[in-house]
């Protein structure tokens, strides 16, 4: 039989399963440094077109979809006002600490800020609840979520996996917006 990818393969499938019942869980987080309370990327066993696969998926909060969204927006608009813009690169030095910002990346990131400011107060980017799928994944199928949400731990994962496989996840319609939260200095 022809399986588009390794994570549609009955063994790889049976090795999670068998990966998930010695820990007692219904997912396996996959190890990275991006992982974080708000971000987690992990794999599950569920159901597509009546045939078992691994889902590779990723979960956020709502709120960081939303400076996601906000950012890419103000970086669109900043490669328009700057047509050199590539994104700003920031360098450490050898004692770690970040290097001074060049002239231009500095204006740029000031425009960047002033216009995330300006969306936020505006109210112009505002984000839903969703879980898109990738049935054209390098590794079983791809998901893609985000929930409204204050931060993702296990008990999050567990409900997300088991409402996702028992066709009972409810997503939230309603639009948020978000304010970036100020930092104490």
């Amino acid at each position: 039989m022809n399986y588009p990818n390794e994570g549609f393969l009955p063994e790889t499938i049976a090795k999670l399963r068998k990966e998930l019942e010695a820990a007692g869980k219904n997912f396996k987080i996959v190890a990275g440094e991006d992982n974080s309370d708000e971000y987690v990327n992990f794999y599950f066993v569920g159901k597509f077109e009546g045939k078992d696969v691994i889902y590779d998926a990723v979960l956020y909060t709502l709120r960081l979809h939303y400076q996601s969204e906000i950012f890419e927006l103000a970086e669109h608009e900043a490669a328009k006002k700057f047509p050199d813009y590539h994104g700003i690169s920031y360098e450490e030095d050898e004692n770690g600490n970040l290097k001074p910002l060049k002239a231009e990346e500095e204006e740029v990131g000031w425009f960047i800020t002033e216009l995330i400011m300006d969306m936020e107060e505006e109210g112009r980017v505002k984000v839903q609840e969703f879980v898109d799928m990738d049935t054209h994944h390098d590794y079983g199928i791809g998901l893609d979520a985000a929930l409204n949400i204050e931060a993702i731990d296990e008990q999050v994962l567990q409900k997300f996996v088991s409402d996702f496989n028992n066709d009972s996840l409810i997503l939230d319609e309603t639009f948020y917006a978000f304010e970036s939260e100020e930092e104490d200095g």
